[in-house]
């Protein structure tokens, strides 16, 4: 996969001909990339204490290499001469450095490109303040959609847009709006440094790369509470653990207050599991994705702490809403992905048969009607 001498730009610079969206750095294997969600090992031998400890050098600075001996963890972004980003992700196992690197293609995503349904620019488009969550376990292409919707506010509205991240992974050129960036570590020390001033900044669109904690979550939705529009990323296998892991930031007698104010702000919670794709299709990866809007039905229902309710509203599929099940069953209509690759990411096996078995009947009810005339 990788010919020539063995250096970190070398091996950076073939995921992109790879096609790869991440490679790993250990001790003891040979690098191995991730092309289509399964990992691939490269040919070659094994890598030596010594070059693990040593691979990184040319990428990290003095600042870098102390902070990763202070607390043996380390998170940055570099860049190629071709425009591709990487966060890097150092982590110290066995007393010597190993490494998870994510490759952030340099063009910022259309959603068209990344197969999201357009319920997600209908969003955009009508939000103007509010708070809207993409979820999603970790490689399921969170900071991706967020790119494309804070790019659509970008192109399309003449905003103030902030974001905060850890670390920045697309770049953004202003267009029709102006934009700051600000990545912890380097433009401040932390989230809750950032966000601790940022409604002083003039912002319009708040971007905060991952509400991880009491500090972020309550900065997000006081934003939003003020009348500004707030994108944030939560580590969530779908939209109902959004609300459940809010309120584990909070003390049992916040919770009526934090549901109050979810009430008032949320827009959307989309949650995202990225699928490999039929073979042959023109991406390895589809996203199935999981929808749910703030409407009057779902913000009292938050409101009176009866979340428990929200997947029966979800799973209607009324006004862009869309439960995973229905989105498993589109990309298997489209035949974007495979039945059995359907079944084994479905929340209930059962309940997404009983829909595709219901796609077949419809389908093969018009097949019927267009053969005896019926149209």
């Amino acid at each position: 996969m990788v010919q020539g001498p063995l250096s970190i730009q070398r091996l950076l610079g073939a995921m992109r001909k790879l096609d790869a969206s991440d490679i790993h750095i250990k001790v003891g294997l040979p690098p191995v990339y991730r092309i289509g969600g399964l990992l691939r090992v490269v040919q070659g031998a094994p890598l030596t204490e010594e070059e693990c400890d040593h691979l990184l050098d040319p990428l990290t600075t003095d600042a870098h290499k102390a902070k990763f001996e202070a607390t043996g963890n380390l998170d940055f972004a570099t860049h190629l001469p071709d425009g591709d980003r990487f966060r890097i992700n150092l982590f110290r196992s066995g007393g010597h450095t190993h490494a998870a690197i994510r490759r952030v293609k340099a063009e910022i995503p259309s959603y068209n490109d990344l197969h999201l349904p357009p319920i997600y620019s209908e969003i955009v488009e009508k939000a103007l303040e509010g708070l809207v969550l993409v979820v999603g376990v970790t490689g399921s292409g969170k900071s991706s959609t967020i790119a494309a919707m804070v790019e659509q506010i970008n192109v399309t509205r003449a905003e103030h847009i902030i974001t905060v991240e850890d670390p920045v992974e697309f770049r953004f050129a202003p267009k029709k709006s102006i934009v700051s960036q600000r990545e912890i570590g380097t433009d401040v020390e932390n989230y809750a440094q950032a966000l601790r001033y940022i409604v002083r900044e003039d912002p319009d669109v708040i971007f905060i790369g991952e509400l991880r904690d009491h500090d972020t979550v309550l900065a997000a939705i006081q934003a939003a509470e003020t009348g500004h529009l707030v994108f944030g990323s939560m580590h969530t296998a779908d939209t109902m653990q959004a609300f459940s892991r809010i309120l584990e930031f909070f003390p049992v007698h916040e919770h009526g207050f934090i549901r109050h104010a979810l009430s008032n702000t949320l827009k959307a919670v989309l949650a995202q599991r990225l699928l490999p794709a039929v073979e042959g299709f023109e991406v390895k990866v589809v996203p199935a994705c999981e929808v749910l809007l703030g409407n009057p039905s779902v913000r009292e229902k938050i409101r009176q702490g009866q979340e428990e309710d929200l997947p029966a509203i979800v799973g209607k599929n009324e006004e862009g809403m869309c439960s995973f099940t229905h989105a498993l069953a589109g990309l298997v209509k489209k035949e974007w992905v495979t039945v059995p690759t359907a079944m084994e990411y479905a929340p209930n096996r059962d309940s997404l048969a009983s829909v595709l078995k219901g796609v077949e009947v419809k389908a093969a009810s018009m097949v019927n009607r267009v053969r005896t005339g019926g149209y």
